[in-house]
């Protein structure tokens, strides 16, 4: 085998599913190798006309789903239409993975859910992502990621106590759950290697994102510790690991041990700390959070957030300054790694973010944009033995 052929390489998945959390996830895939053939609707799917950029949305190209559909094929059904079932029928034949996330049970009442594919493939592995799994009470429930955001805990530990909870600034429980897919389904397919069996596997976007929560899970169940929403400061509750005013902006100090303390006074200026009795350990600060606050703040008036970021940082006190979307794809950081990636499309070059991690052998590669819908409708069903005519008279019916 070629040491650089991409992991998922010759693993082909029927992607069924829409918005966010699903497509999120077979785009980790399809960057990681998989033939991915995503199946929408005749119209398209929600996400292709997101109201950002208008002049994006006419091309059913929206920037968000561009984001997370390159390397992906397109294939247009009415899946109502019996003929339409016939073509995701003969797809699962060959397919190695189906991958949907609508609401539990839609499968199934199409003749497309698991048990039915599995029939015709038994080596097939069926990926399915709901808000709440395909058992319970809630498992017909729509989920939403602000829905779950504020049903998981997540917004109960996030803002201040004074403003009340908050969503957090992206959609965290989508993503988590999508990457919580990639994860199952890349577990599933290595695990077919050794068994030839394929499976069903039932992700919840609840307890995925749970799952991201086991340390405050843990700290309620073991230690009976109820969590608080605690603003900027991290998890550890040091004084200095919260976010501070310097002359311009803001930073955020991570400021967790001794010695980073130590660091950060020294380079700050504010040694006089050092020998007074209301700062000598982490317990007397907190009592004196606002005193202490006041002195480190006083220092770091004295210069921009993004001069004191690399000085603090080189004398061993970890801050950052706070980076906006559009000057962190150009941080010095991403630059030397390649992280953002540039794809050629029919508007010209666009730059998308790619996988999150780096391989020496047959890393994720963004190679193509996410395509027109239906792109590749006419060459999928040419595959699998229909012609010229039989494409144009499914297209005539509104099958395709």
């Amino acid at each position: 085998m070629n040491a650089s052929a991409r992991p998922f390489a010759g693993v082909r998945i029927l992607d069924f599913t829409q918005v966010l959390a699903g497509p999120y996830g077979t785009y980790q895939l399809a960057l990681l190798g998989a033939d991915v053939i995503k199946v929408e609707r005749r119209g398209g799917e929600d996400m292709r006309r997101t109201p950002l950029s208008r002049e994006w949305a006419d091309r059913g190209m929206a920037p968000s789903w561009l984001a997370i559909n390159g390397n992906k094929k397109s294939l247009t059904l009415d899946l109502q239409q019996p003929e339409a079932k016939d073509i995701v029928r003969k797809l699962a034949e060959k397919a190695d993975v189906v991958m949907e996330n609508f609401r539990g049970g839609v499968m199934d009442r199409l003749g497309l859910g698991y048990k039915a594919l599995s029939e015709i493939n038994p080596q097939l592995i069926y990926c399915a992502i709901s808000g709440f799994g395909q058992t319970g009470p809630y498992s017909h429930e729509a989920g939403y990621d602000g829905k779950i955001q504020a049903l998981s805990g997540i917004m109960a530990i996030t803002g201040h106590a004074e403003m009340g909870p908050t969503r957090a600034g992206f959609a965290v429980c989508d993503v988590l759950s999508g990457a919580t897919a990639a994860f199952a389904v890349s577990s599933a397919l290595f695990q077919r290697t050794h068994t030839g069996i394929g499976q069903f596997i039932d992700v919840s976007m609840l307890e995925a994102s749970l799952a991201f929560l086991s340390t405050q899970v843990a700290d309620y169940t073991v230690a009976g510790h109820h969590q608080q929403q605690a603003g900027n400061q991290a998890i550890s509750r040091k004084v200095t690991a919260n976010l501070f005013r310097a002359k311009d902006s803001w930073l955020l100090l991570a400021v967790n041990d001794e010695k980073q303390y130590r660091n950060l006074m020294t380079a700050t200026g504010c040694t006089q700390v050092f020998d007074d009795p209301r700062f000598g350990d982490w317990f007397l600060r907190k009592d004196n959070e606002a005193a202490l606050r006041a002195i480190i703040e006083a220092a770091l008036a004295k210069e921009d957030a993004k001069t004191w970021e690399p000085r603090l940082n080189d004398a061993g006190a970890p801050c950052a300054s706070i980076w906006k979307i559009e000057e962190v794809i150009d941080h010095p950081q991403i630059a030397a790694r390649d992280a953002m990636q540039t794809v050629d499309s029919p508007y010209g070059p666009l730059r998308l973010m790619g996988s999150g991690f780096q391989m020496e052998h047959g890393g994720g590669k963004l190679d193509t944009v996410g395509p027109q819908l239906g792109a590749h409708t006419d060459a999928i069903l040419a595959e699998i033995g229909y012609d010229t005519a039989a494409i144009a008279g499914l297209r005539e019916r509104g099958v395709v």
